[in-house]
């Protein structure tokens, strides 16, 4: 973010707008936390008055057996588990995460991979899943299209969309991504993102020239969606830089315009969990945040 005011200037908002918002991915790039202080790092949050804006542990299959041997024998967290390897290597990881009594299985993040059915990995989610835990199936945004949004709005399972990476393509484009926003809304899709969107605004990078969503353009992108507005205003709300005009669009919704983009954009993952909070505690959005 390029302006920064004192929070006193502004009144927080309700926690609603933020609740479960950062799922805590320590352990993925950038950040690259070793595993010992990812999970130190996790509590810490978790039992700190800004607990409720962190959401689960996200751990990759191959490191499971890791974070199972790090965690406190009393802890009870809430993870989920990301299977690179796709539908072959689904049901091991739900296997091993789903006996894990430190831990809860609350998700499962799986991509469809080049040559796979999407009905197929549907069917196998459904037969491998407990019923406590959700399925993400992470899609490339260019290829959620209508159809995709509707087949999978007819299961228990949600979205995930990948926002950003180590290089620039990674990072899709404002009408890319409001395109894709505005299918999975107009399907009443739950999604979530991944990647690329530690701070509140629209950005460049300054280190590696990438241009990074800001999460609070989703959330408001989102809500233009829901209201039906069309792709080219979706993308326009996505491309906004000014930190000032994006807290204040924030401060503008109502509660349950509120609860209807959280029921849409649930939550996203990040390897800082500091960096977003004080970018909302600089806007004035939340109170200071330190565990």
């Amino acid at each position: 973010m390029t302006a920064r005011r004192h929070a006193s200037e502004w009144a927080p908002v309700g926690t609603a707008w933020f609740q479960g918002l950062f799922d805590d991915a320590a352990l993925f790039p950038p950040g690259n936390a070793a595993m010992a202080d990812a999970v130190e790092g996790h509590l810490a949050w978790k039992a700190s008055t800004q607990a409720a804006y962190v959401g689960a542990f996200v751990c990759s299959d191959a490191r499971w057996p890791e974070l199972v041997k790090h965690l406190p024998t009393a802890s009870r967290i809430k993870a989920s588990v990301t299977v690179p390897g796709g539908m072959d290597g689904l049901s091991a990881a739900v296997a091993a995460a789903s006996d894990t009594p430190k831990a809860t299985l609350v998700a499962v993040e799986v991509p469809l991979l080049r040559g796979q059915r999407v009905a197929a990995l549907i069917t196998q989610l459904d037969r491998e899943l407990p019923a406590h835990a959700t399925g993400y199936l992470e899609v490339p945004v260019s290829e959620v299209d209508h159809a995709l949004c509707r087949t999978l709005a007819l299961t228990r399972h949600h979205l995930k969309l990948r926002t950003g990476g180590t290089t620039a393509t990674a990072f899709p484009a404002e009408y890319e991504l409001a395109a894709a926003i505005g299918n999975a809304v107009r399907s009443r899709l739950s999604f979530k993102l991944t990647a690329g969107l530690h701070h509140a605004v629209r950005h460049r990078d300054p280190v590696t020239g990438f241009e990074h969503h800001g999460f609070l353009n989703v959330l408001l992108a989102t809500s233009a969606a829901l209201a039906g507005s069309p792709t080219s205003s979706v993308a326009s709300i996505l491309a906004d830089r000014n930190p000032a005009s994006v807290a204040e669009a924030v401060r503008r919704l109502d509660v349950e315009t509120t609860h209807s983009v959280r029921r849409q954009f649930e939550s996203f993952g990040t390897c800082s969990i500091d960096e977003p909070l004080d970018d909302l505690t600089a806007l004035g959005l939340i109170k200071e945040t330190r565990p």
